[in-house]
């Protein structure tokens, strides 16, 4: 009867443990340390487009018209809009469906204060102009790099 002893699974054995070993602290770490780049705010604007007295919505050309007079002056470092459609109850209580537009700006946190005032000012603006019941606004804490 012949023995024979074969070191190379234990040999791969021992080094997949010493990986696995190395690795999952690190991958633990990577996972747990996720604050890259600064505190920003993001702000989400929730523009609609269809006018209360039943004339035409509010068309592409005349929303863009707004975000170069408007939004762009006050948010020049840049923002990002999303085509959109929507839906929501409107003081009369029936549903309004809609073309819509959302508008996402990134600002610093600690310029907050100073920025909510522009954004109170767009959202006032774009009211006024076009009729309309409110325009949403929604506010998270971020951090973000460029």
């Amino acid at each position: 009867m012949k023995w024979t002893f074969d070191t190379r699974g234990k040999a791969s054995g021992g080094v997949l443990v010493a990986l696995l070993g190395a690795g999952i602290p690190a991958l633990v770490g990577a996972a747990l340390h996720t604050d890259v780049g600064e505190p920003y705010q993001e702000t989400r604007l929730y523009f609609g487009t269809e006018r209360p007295d039943g004339r035409d919505p509010i068309g592409e050309p005349e929303f863009m018209r707004f975000l170069d007079r408007e939004i762009t002056p006050a948010f020049p470092e840049g923002l990002t809009v999303h085509d959109g459609y929507g839906q929501w109850r409107g003081k009369d209580g029936r549903s309004v469906r809609e073309t819509s537009y959302e508008v996402v700006l990134l600002y610093p946190e600690k310029e907050a204060d100073e920025r909510s005032a522009r954004i109170e000012k767009i959202r006032q603006a774009y009211e006024d102009r076009y009729r309309q019941d409110s325009v949403g606004r929604s506010d998270d804490k971020v951090t973000a790099e460029f």
